[in-house]
């Protein structure tokens, strides 16, 4: 290498080296503006050790836990959790590595998430029983919750649940699906680490296309990993959520935490099929929101699991697999209904 051309490469590491602490200094100082901004709005629960985020609202019985999708949080349920607040007392939380609580370094088996959901409760002093109302992979954690306590279980409302059938086990293609977005998720903790996707989220909600699907294809080699999957579905929020949104996904934590639940689905999908069976849902009213756009698998899977729980489907036209915030009216109707039948059942019981 002559003279220029060592002096060529020096200026390119050099300036290699000035934006990456350039990228750790913007990400460090947008961590702290973010815990600044943006406080959990409701409060850390310590399960010994570890803090999950819980926010209670509203008044009265039965109360109503929210569980979110696999990499989904608190927000998610925006567009319903105020309704029914006027109803009833209801519940949100983050699962640990989302939102705003801490990491959880016990491995993301189902069994674990959701003894740190039963902790959670308890010592929040929810008052039991209880309505559970899932989406997508927390109907896989809502099961298995009301199989493991029964008797702490009034209702239960599947907002288009994971269909676990394709999952126990996965196929060749759904494992390169799963194994890729373990990857991508890993990838988008990386560049999160260096200010990268804190940078690229706050230009797609000014509006930005260009820089962020340039971002998104280098990083993942498609499109749709970043602006479909993360910023499609914050649009669909109330826009003061957004900020907030953006600062959980331009933490690394979060990206992390979703690796961690994707490595554990299969795992997951073999443990509701083997302990948490429909039958188990028999005896109390149970609702299943099935999305109008599923694919034929996914339609019978849910199906089959009405009829073998003894639960009421309902095909939610106008919506995608995110119902809650496509058609938050059929949520929202859903729940209502379950608090009717619950109510009722314990009114009955009173009188006998």
């Amino acid at each position: 290498m002559d003279d220029l051309g060592l002096i060529l490469f020096l200026g390119l590491l050099l300036a290699l080296v000035f934006i990456a602490f350039a990228g750790i200094a913007f990400q460090q100082l947008g961590l702290r503006n973010d815990a600044r901004k943006f406080p959990p709005p409701g409060r850390l629960i310590d399960i010994g050790g570890d803090r999950l985020h819980l926010e209670i609202r509203g008044q009265g019985s039965p109360a109503v836990i929210f569980e979110a999708g696999v990499a989904a949080t608190s927000l998610s349920w925006s567009l319903v959790q105020p309704a029914i607040a006027k109803l009833t007392t209801t519940v949100t939380y983050d699962r640990a590595w989302l939102g705003w609580s801490d990491p959880g370094f016990a491995r993301r088996s189902l069994s674990q998430v959701v003894q740190e959901l039963k902790q959670m409760l308890d010592v929040a002093e929810v008052k039991l029983p209880i309505v559970l109302v899932a989406h997508s992979y927390g109907a896989l954690v809502v099961r298995l919750y009301q199989a493991h306590y029964p008797d702490s279980v009034a209702g239960v409302v599947l907002v288009d649940p994971m269909a676990i059938g394709e999952w126990n086990p996965p196929s060749q293609m759904l494992r390169k699906t799963l194994e890729r977005g373990i990857r991508l998720s890993r990838r988008g903790a990386w560049l999160a680490r260096f200010g990268v996707v804190r940078f690229a989220l706050r230009l797609v909600l000014l509006g930005g296309r260009r820089v962020p699907k340039l971002i998104a294809r280098v990083s993942s080699g498609q499109d749709s990993w970043f602006t479909d999957r993360i910023a499609g579905q914050i649009r669909k929020l109330p826009p003061e959520s957004w900020p907030s949104i953006q600062a959980h996904w331009s933490n690394p934590k979060c990206f992390e935490g979703m690796a961690r639940y994707l490595e554990a689905l299969p795992e997951s999908a073999a443990t509701v099929t083997r302990e948490a069976g429909p039958a188990s849902l028999r005896g109390i009213p149970v609702t299943i929101l099935s999305a109008e756009k599923n694919n034929p698998g996914e339609r019978a899977e849910h199906e089959a699991l009405a009829l073998a729980a003894g639960a009421h489907l309902e095909i939610v036209t106008g919506s995608g697999h995110w119902i809650q915030l496509d058609r938050p009216d059929a949520v929202i109707a859903a729940v209502e209904d379950i608090l009717q039948q619950t109510r009722a059942a314990t009114a009955q019981r009173t009188e006998n």
